[in-house]
């Protein structure tokens, strides 16, 4: 009996030494490339809500009205402290949850509860939020998706101001790194200014609003590492975002490994800022156009601080989603003409408005759809509606003189769109002129090279078109037959399947036999793996990220 008891006594001794002192490794879905070390710390930003009756249901419905304003205005705030960390199109999503808050299957069910149950505010908000935000949860429509996260985020904001615990985080001033088993979008921006080592985070998406921050934020972040526990905390960690690896008590060896290639991460950013004013030329004297994506002027500027030789995709659909109506002609040659003053003549590639499948437009009133990547969207909705795009057309030739703007049409399937669109052009330049309206005459037009339609047929359609811009995200949705939207299919979304490589190089050779360039403005034109091989192909142009550019010109000048 004494030596079963030791025996036990021994063995669990033995699993709690092991659990301390031997490394725990987790693997999960890096969002930024970096090394972080250092403690975790625990972050549980989800409250306990009780539910308690209420004597006086008017004064606490007036509770929740105060609230509700409140939250509003720190919505707000948090946007404006948003737009100088993360620019404006990933700021934007504060704006979007303001809305939200205004949304009446949201407030509603509240006040209901509320004057019909007698119950506090705080449990009101808690089980509307958490019954709206499953329901939508659980809808095919990929944008309605994300909203479940949204409505989330605000039920924790309203609850916040409830409770009167407005910036409070329980968090270290000391540097660590941030551990928790998902992060709103809200927590995740507040993080700035804090020495936040890292992210690791249990569950969460790569494609999600809190992974763009963190990428934004240039934070070393790894999602999905499932079995994270709370009994990891006050731990030495690493996180290794170029393996998808967390380290918990590294031993010895990792630990130096990890602190040799954070030195050397670091050693590399630094050369990278060297390269500021250096041409985008290989050593074979190939002269490459390295542009920068954007959405809002703040990106304008880190392309501008990056030192892009222009903006090659300015995905002007911001300025759809950010609205609560359809942006009128003025307030869209406002911002074309910021963007290209701010450029001071370099190229910025305007693309129309892409908006539909998972980029949906509440005041459009679009019907719902089965399949909405291969839905209405982009310019089949412009040519469906050319009131819309007209507008935007008016707006962009409008804003063509104040510097070297092009005009790009997503989504092109055949000739006889680009006709259509000719057409479209005519008639907003005839409009202008008889209007007495200072407009540009000519704008170069292109096209996305996004479906397997438009790479077989780019030899038909260079003839009609000044410069094709590849879009390897849908590209490769298309062509692998996979909606990139699913989570569950992100292993089958094969980068560098021959198949896309093969409609990338066909564009590129049809492109050039017309003589006109081609450009590649997806995912892909950000990994160095494929730069030899695009470079090979002959592809003149491209377009990633702000942050991407140093890195990109660091390669080309090494082929």
């Amino acid at each position: 009996m004494v030596q079963e008891v030791l025996r036990r006594t021994l063995v669990t001794w033995l699993i709690l030494f092991l659990e301390r002192y031997i490394m725990i490794t987790l693997q999960g879905k890096s969002v930024y490339r970096d090394i972080g070390i250092g403690r975790l710390v625990f972050y549980r930003g989800r409250s306990e809500t009780v539910r308690r009756a209420v004597e006086d249901r008017e004064a606490e419905l007036l509770r929740f009205e105060k609230a509700l304003q409140a939250a509003k205005v720190q919505l707000r705030k948090l946007y404006d402290e948003s737009v100088k960390i993360v620019g404006e199109a990933n700021a934007s999503i504060f704006q979007v949850q303001e809305l939200l808050l205004e949304d009446e299957r949201f407030t509603e069910p509240v006040r209901g509860m509320i004057a019909d149950q007698g119950v506090n505010a705080e449990y009101a908000v808690r089980e509307t939020g958490d019954a709206l935000a499953m329901e939508l949860g659980a809808v095919e429509d990929a944008y309605v998706r994300e909203r479940a996260g949204d409505i989330l985020d605000i039920t924790e904001q309203l609850l916040g101001v409830l409770a009167d615990r407005e910036g409070e985080h329980g968090l270290p001033e000391e540097p660590f790194i941030l551990a928790a088993e998902d992060l709103l979008p809200s927590e995740t921006v507040q993080l700035s200014g804090r020495k936040v080592l890292g992210l690791a985070l249990g569950k969460g998406s790569t494609h999600s609003h809190t992974a763009i921050l963190a990428r934004s934020m240039e934070i070393p972040s790894v999602m999905k590492l499932g079995a994270l526990s709370a009994e990891y905390d006050g731990r030495l960690a690493v996180i290794d975002g170029y393996t998808d690896m967390l380290y918990i008590d590294p031993d010895d060896a990792t630990l130096v490994a990890m602190e040799e290639k954070k030195r050397e991460t670091d050693r590399h950013r630094a050369l990278l800022r060297e390269l500021k004013g250096k041409k985008d030329i290989t050593r074979d004297g190939k002269l490459v156009k390295l542009f920068a994506n954007a959405g809002s002027l703040a990106d304008v500027d880190a392309a501008i601080a990056n030192d892009a030789g222009g903006i090659g995709l300015l995905r002007s659909e911001i300025l759809y989603l950010d609205s609560a109506e359809e942006p009128n002609e003025e307030s869209q040659f406002s911002f074309y003409r910021q963007v290209l003053q701010r450029m001071s003549g370099r190229e910025v590639v305007i693309r129309t408005f892409d908006i539909g499948a998972d980029k949906r437009v509440p005041w459009l009133k679009m019907e719902k759809e089965e399949n909405p990547a291969l839905g209405m969207r982009a310019i089949r909705l412009g040519l469906e509606r050319p009131k819309l795009l007209k507008t935007q057309l008016r707006a962009l030739y409008r804003a063509g003189i104040y510097g070297k703007l092009c005009i790009m049409y997503p989504m092109i399937t055949s000739v006889e769109e680009i006709l259509k669109l000719r057409q479209l052009e005519q008639q907003v330049k005839r409009e202008l002129e008889q209007e007495g309206m200072l407009f540009a005459a000519f704008l170069p037009t292109g096209i996305m090279i996004e479906t397997p339609a438009a790479a077989l047929l780019s030899d038909k359609l260079a003839k009609e078109v000044d410069f094709f811009s590849v879009g390897t995200n849908d590209l490769t949705q298309y062509t692998l037959a996979l909606d990139r939207q699913n989570e569950s299919l992100e292993r089958f979304a094969d980068p560098d399947h021959r198949a896309v490589l093969r409609l990338i190089e066909m564009a590129a050779k049809n492109a050039h036999d017309a003589g006109i360039w081609v450009g590649i403005c997806g995912e892909l034109a950000s990994d160095t793996a494929f730069t030899e091989e695009f470079l090979r192909m002959g592809i003149d142009e491209l377009s990633v990220s702000p942050g991407m550019i140093l890195e990109l010109r660091h390669k080309i000048r090494e082929l």
